[in-house]
């Protein structure tokens, strides 16, 4: 069971069947599934599945202002090579959430062990790179994809944050790609 995170403005917790309407507000907007690994969800049934598969699939947190619904997420893959990723509503953008929750998930991926945590950014989404540097990430390489299901060149930047000692750079992406390069960022 996941803990519930608590920032000075956020609570972080799992979703709920109370966040039925939530969930579907925020899997099914066009504007922020657009640099996201999936289509927007048509139905409620779709984006429950997607929220459920992400919950099986890594510590998964509703990202709810105090006293409101949530207006967001943030996932961190339980295996190698522990991938942050987040998502929130444009109505809450640029106030700050994204950085603060993802700095309580990472305070809470050091406690529970995890050595370092990997995110990356599509080009075309600098806002995202913003907050990774905002918490501490740091730039380690570019790689091109031809990206599924969406099926379009991206180029990504990854970002990583070591949360160990002698942690080395992930070069998964490196080899699995069309090509890796360093930017001057």
């Amino acid at each position: 069971m996941l803990p519930v995170l608590e920032t000075p403005r956020l609570v972080l917790r799992p979703f709920g069947k109370e966040d039925a309407a939530a969930v579907f507000a925020i899997y099914s907007d066009e504007e922020t599934n657009t640099f996201l690994p999936w289509f927007p969800a048509k139905t409620a049934e779709d984006a429950a599945a997607l929220c459920a598969r992400h919950a099986e699939e890594s510590f998964s947190f509703a990202v709810c202002p105090r006293g409101e619904a949530p207006v967001g997420y943030v996932h961190l893959s339980g295996r190698p090579p522990y991938d942050l990723g987040y998502a929130l509503l444009p109505a809450s953008r640029g106030k700050g959430y994204a950085a603060e929750a993802c700095a309580a998930v990472l305070s809470q991926a050091r406690e529970s062990g995890i050595r370092y945590v990997t995110a990356t950014h599509d080009v075309e989404n600098p806002a995202s790179g913003r907050v990774m540097r905002r918490i501490g990430m740091t730039y380690r390489y570019s790689y091109e994809e031809l990206w599924q299901p969406k099926a379009r060149r991206v180029t990504f930047r990854l970002f990583q944050i070591d949360l160990a000692d002698g942690v080395p750079e992930y070069d998964g992406y490196k080899h699995s790609r069309l090509r890796w390069f360093r930017e001057e960022l």
